[in-house]
């Protein structure tokens, strides 16, 4: 019987796994994809080796956080396999519909319906979780906005990826021994800024797997069922299945269906929203990417917006109306998140304080798909939330 849990439990684990690959390529690779700097199977491989590199390197202590912290009633294995089915199910149904939702917040909920059905939820350090849930979104709007504010136009001017016919290098042999050299038409601007592109979404997968391995696997080693190590391996080459799967659905959907948003400003979010992720993951806080990104998003647009007033201004009440179709008026001819590739052609650097040719007539975001977004993010956490304490509290097994 204990050898047939603990079999049902690295099931259920492995099916976690799963879906966090599937919604977490997504996020990380979904702009490359959609800017066609790499394909969905390339996008698939590096996510599995840095994801996995992130939970090995940094996601250690948010397993600890999750398998040991939250609640302070014993992981059972059976307990572990019903708290890991309900996050793996509910990221599922964000799957299935090709949203990419919160793992974290959604494992953190699963626990936490456990916790407040048997009277075991440690409260302060869900408080402790919140906490930082709730200050993080705030230092990437403000992070996002000094940038949108004193640096994006200058940045702009610099940053372009003018994307070239035929292949971006090939294999040079003069001497028998094979060297990669530029395509016929490929600019060294062009490789460089495709490795930039690339990086980034490596960056953004080693977060994620830093703040995600752990929703898969901390139950079953804060039961002592396993190990560290092989746990974070066994998170790893789920979510790299899944990168390699279901993932296609929420790469389509960030990198296509989601936005127009240029691809300078969504590396920017990225960096930003990465890098706060990180951070969080070594203090073992579980964060949620999707909100953090979402705010520093609003921040990057608003400290574009804002360019137009004075902070004196600003302070005042003056602030003009913001509009995400900010952050295009620099270079409507720039690459986008699924659109074409371009050089700007011309860049507003317009001091301070004087006015701008911003136009807030292009909302960079499709409403239909932002509200379907917006709508799974939330109802998946709350669903795992809700089903876990419900059947914690009901079912006599428990």
């Amino acid at each position: 019987m204990a050898e047939a849990l603990f079999l049902a439990g690295l099931l259920v684990a492995a099916f976690v796994g799963f879906n966090i690959g599937g919604s977490s390529t997504g996020v990380a690779f979904g702009p490359a994809v959609g800017a066609g700097t790499v394909s969905k199977f390339g996008a698939a491989a590096l996510m599995t080796v840095f994801a996995l590199a992130g939970g090995h390197f940094v996601g250690r202590e948010v397993v600890n956080t999750l398998g040991s912290e939250i609640v302070t009633s014993e992981f059972t294995m059976l307990v572990s396999i019903v708290v890991l089915f309900f996050i793996g199910f509910a990221l599922f149904l964000s799957n299935v519909v090709g949203v990419p939702a919160s793992t974290s917040m959604t494992a953190v909920g699963a626990m936490a319906g456990l916790g407040i059905a048997q009277g075991t939820l440690n409260w302060g350090e869900i408080g402790r979780i919140i906490t930082w849930w709730l200050v993080s979104p705030v230092i990437a709007f403000w992070i996002s906005g000094v940038i949108g504010r004193y640096f994006y136009p200058a940045l702009v001017e610099r940053f372009a990826i003018p994307q070239s016919e035929g292949s971006l290098l090939y294999l040079d042999r003069p001497g028998g021994l094979p060297r990669p050299v530029l395509g016929e038409n490929t600019t060294r601007r062009e490789l460089a800024g495709t490795i930039l592109v690339v990086g980034i979404g490596c960056y953004m997968a080693f977060s994620a797997g830093a703040s995600n391995v752990a929703n898969a696997v901390a139950p079953l080693v804060g039961n002592g069922s396993l190990q560290m190590t092989p746990a974070i391996l066994l998170g790893g080459g789920a979510i790299g299945l899944g990168a390699f799967t279901i993932a296609r659905r929420t790469m389509d959907t960030v990198g296509n269906d989601l936005t127009d948003l240029p691809l300078l400003a969504a590396l920017l979010v990225a960096v930003v929203s990465s890098t706060i992720v990180t951070f969080l993951s070594a203090l073992g806080i579980p964060a949620s990417f999707v909100i953090i990104a979402t705010m520093s998003i609003v921040g990057l647009g608003w400290g574009r917006a804002t360019r137009t007033t004075k902070i004196s201004q600003t302070v005042q009440g003056e602030t003009p109306d913001v509009s995400v179709g900010a952050l295009t008026a620099d270079a409507p001819d720039a690459p986008t998140v699924g659109g074409s590739a371009g050089t700007p052609s011309e860049t507003n650097k317009q001091p301070i304080g004087e006015p701008e040719d911003i136009p807030r007539a292009a909302d960079l975001f499709e409403p239909e798909t932002t509200a379907r977004v917006i709508f799974t993010q939330n109802i998946v956490p709350a669903v795992a939330t809700v089903a876990a304490y419900l059947v914690f509290k009901f079912v006599p097994i428990f």
